[in-house]
């Protein structure tokens, strides 16, 4: 059992966290009014769910980036980037959906960014496989709303 790096833990917990803070100051203001405004289509969750939902995701993914950083592996550098890459494509959707009120784009991006989600996911994996499994659920999710956001733009 390998003995717990509590400060590199704490700064892979809080990455994933600060991104889902910079995020919600797109979404947060936007949700009474213009996101309330739309039509969405059956299987939309309440609002309340997300904010846990993501936070959860969010400390899956701070894990993740624990245990590749802890590695012994020198080749990091490619999964780092994905990682990185994922989290400024999920910052962005925030900022086109919520922000600019463009559900289409939005829906384009967030195609991208599930596609860098895979890569992560594969990149990780290769470095720590349950890196790459903890992203799995997060990967679902954002599987959940491609979908969603697609019925968004559709519906509106």
């Amino acid at each position: 059992m390998k003995k717990i790096n509590f400060l590199k833990l704490i700064i892979a917990l809080l990455i994933p966290q600060a991104a889902g803070l910079l995020g919600s100051l797109a979404t947060m203001p936007n949700i009474a009014g213009w996101y309330a405004g739309l039509v969405k289509p059956s299987f939309n969750p309440p609002n309340w769910i997300f904010g846990p939902v993501w936070t959860i995701l969010f400390v899956l993914m701070g894990v993740a980036l624990y245990l590749v950083w802890i590695d012994k592996n020198n080749i990091k550098q490619t999964a780092y980037l994905f990682f990185v890459l994922q989290l400024i494509f999920n910052i962005l959707w925030s900022y086109l959906f919520f922000a600019l009120h463009n559900p289409f784009i939005a829906f384009l991006l967030i195609i991208f960014l599930w596609i860098l989600i895979l890569l992560n996911i594969i990149y990780f994996y290769k470095i720590n496989k349950i890196a790459g499994w903890l992203l799995a659920p997060y990967i679902f999710w954002v599987s959940f709303a491609l979908v969603l956001n697609y019925y968004i733009f559709i519906l509106n």
